[in-house]
């Protein structure tokens, strides 16, 4: 599943192409608001790392699953939350400085997380005890290159040529959007088999743990008064996961091909609840 032309190359640097014109809508106070107003980062950190492998391990244990499936469903609930949750965000007109922010955040927790998570759910459903190691420099170099990059010169654009942001950030959201619709169709064309062989016993229960996710963060969010573009936001970032992160660890760490199935189902299934739920967000956020 790896290290083919389109995963290796031109899937990251489309990413990188995405995240650009994102950047051309922040600048240093919106990170500084981030920082001084902490509670809406504090609740995306319980939902994504809390109620996200708790209601996964919940829903596996309802529905009877076993084995390398349950495995790799946990070991996805495990992962950050994918690069493109920030585009989601930015579609759904929710707060994309926190969205970035909470990215950094949550792929420098996952260090920590992903090994604990992901060895007991092989000691439970695999009866294996083989360790975790989790590919620090890959998902922190992904997150730099892909996401970190294109946004900061995004912003330096900003800060010297506002009048220049102004005109082509219009142009190049809608590119990045345009593009964003490639991926997920090309995603769709290269896993068209494992989706086919899988859909009737594995696509119910990823699209159900999504639209859950989605509901649960932003119902959170919501509940403790955060704003709606925040709460928005944190729907978002609680229900998109780095499917590519699991596929990794599956199939090239682990050598256990059976646990990236949800991974990749997950992946390509995640981003029509995600583009639902943005265009249904975005009609009720002004501007």
């Amino acid at each position: 599943m790896q290290g083919d032309l389109v995963s290796g190359l031109l899937l990251p640097l489309s990413l990188a192409l995405i995240m650009f014109p994102l950047g051309l809508n922040l600048g240093p106070e919106d990170f500084l608001r981030i920082i001084r107003q902490p509670r809406a980062l504090l609740v995306g950190i319980l939902c994504h790392f809390v109620l996200l492998p708790l209601v996964c391990f919940a829903m596996i244990e309802a529905v009877g699953m076993g084995g390398a499936f349950a495995a790799g469903f946990l070991l996805l609930a495990a992962c950050p939350t994918g690069t493109t949750s920030n585009l989601l965000t930015h579609l759904a007109r929710g707060d994309v400085a926190l969205a970035l922010s909470f990215t950094a955040v949550a792929s420098v927790l996952t260090i920590f997380t992903l090994p604990l998570i992901v060895s007991w759910a092989l000691a439970r459903y695999l009866a294996s005890g083989q360790e975790v190691p989790v590919p620090v420099a890959l998902l922190m170099g992904q997150i730099f290159f892909m996401l970190g990059v294109p946004v900061f010169f995004g912003m330096v654009v900003r800060h010297f040529r506002t009048d220049l942001a102004m005109r082509i950030e219009p142009v190049l959201t809608r590119a990045a959007t345009l593009l964003f619709m490639v991926i997920v169709a090309v995603a769709v064309v290269r896993n068209w088999a494992l989706l086919r062989d899988n859909f009737a016993t594995l696509a119910p229960f990823a699209i159900a743990l999504n639209l859950v996710m989605l509901a649960i963060g932003f119902a959170v969010a919501w509940a403790i008064r955060l704003s709606r573009r925040q709460a928005i936001t944190l729907g978002i970032e609680t229900a998109i996961q780095n499917a590519t992160l699991a596929l990794v660890i599956a199939s090239s760490l682990l050598q256990i091909d059976a646990m990236a199935v949800p991974g990749a189902l997950y992946g390509v299934l995640m981003y029509g609840g995600g583009l639902v739920f943005a265009m249904l967000a975005r009609r009720f956020v002004r501007t």
